[in-house]
């Protein structure tokens, strides 16, 4: 009999929401992630308000990051995102339009994938202050596969247009 060893890697994943009672959005997104098969939870961001990226006629954003270890392939890990957020009914129809969910897988382990399905790490990570800041409250020494460390990320994008401040 060949068994097959699982190995836990550390996974982020960015949380966002405008509609639906944003904070209630992400709170349930957070109770569906712990019950991701093959996974367990680590911890959650403090919560933050950001201005929307893309059209500017519509709600502000409440984000977060949450941590996760999952021996799930990522695309594996990818689909059972998908499911939450349909089960939240995300709607797709305006990129970078109003949603009830945004979940992004960020970084899984020290994996870099880049396909038609799935880039990882996320590829406009280096960008988003909106997903930098919480994941530095939890990973404050993380360093993004194939980029630089978080520290570096952020005084890059220090004079970032979009305003965000802290809920705690």
């Amino acid at each position: 009999m060949i068994f097959e060893r699982k190995i836990w890697k550390s996974v982020y994943i960015g949380l966002g929401s405008n509609l639906s009672d944003p904070l209630k959005q992400i709170k349930l997104a957070i109770e569906n992630i712990k019950k991701i098969p093959n996974s367990r939870y680590v911890v959650s961001s403090k919560l933050y308000n950001s201005s929307p990226m893309g059209p500017s006629d519509q709600p502000d954003f409440i984000n977060a990051v949450v941590a996760i270890v999952s021996y799930l392939e990522p695309h594996s890990l990818l689909n059972e995102l998908q499911k939450i957020e349909r089960k939240q009914k995300r709607v797709r129809d305006v990129k970078w339009g109003p949603r009830t969910i945004d979940l992004d897988l960020l970084v899984q382990g020290k994996e870099i994938i880049e396909d038609e399905v799935l880039n990882l790490p996320h590829p406009e990570i280096q960008n988003r202050i909106f997903v930098l800041l919480p994941l530095m409250d939890i990973a404050p020494d993380i360093k993004i596969p194939g980029l630089a460390n978080i520290v570096d990320l952020l005084k890059k994008i220090e004079n970032n247009p979009i305003r965000i401040r802290c809920l705690g």
